[in-house]
């Protein structure tokens, strides 16, 4: 059996821009951020300029509690470049605050993943300056088991 793990150092990096560079400075900080509107309180995945439902330019940047639901997701055998280690998955994780964020789980086999699997998020380095989000199993006591 093959064990889903995060990459090892040395995958190629994000390239952040003006507008997500506080998404990725939070995951150096551990902290999986999102955006909320001021105005309408829609919470926001990605780093637009404005809300997509009020248009307004009020948006703030929240922590995740870090918890969510396996949504879908696909395990990579033949990745686009050699750098990348297999087994690995692609996921969708719907967090609790309502959005779908796009990451990897770790911490079990490709076919323990199931439809609204609970998972929580736990970060891993990629260099001495960036980690990224992973997300791993809970399973039933609340926590994640080891790997």
């Amino acid at each position: 059996m093959t064990m889903l793990r995060p990459q090892p150092p040395g995958t190629p990096l994000p390239v952040p821009s003006p507008f997500s560079a506080p998404y990725w400075e939070g995951c150096s900080r551990e902290e999986l951020r999102y955006l909320r509107c001021a105005n309408c309180h829609l919470a926001i995945a990605d780093a637009p300029r404005i809300c997509w439902r009020c248009h307004s330019r009020d948006l703030r940047w929240e922590k995740s509690g870090g918890r969510g639901r396996l949504y879908s997701w696909t395990i990579v055998w033949r990745p686009q470049t050699p750098v990348f280690e297999v087994p690995y998955s692609v996921a969708i994780v719907q967090l609790d605050e309502g959005i779908f964020v796009v990451s990897s789980i770790i911490g079990c086999q490709p076919e323990d993943l199931v439809d609204g699997m609970e998972v929580a998020f736990e970060f891993h380095p990629v260099n001495d300056e960036l980690k990224l989000p992973y997300f791993r199993p809970v399973f039933p006591g609340g926590s994640p088991p080891p790997d």
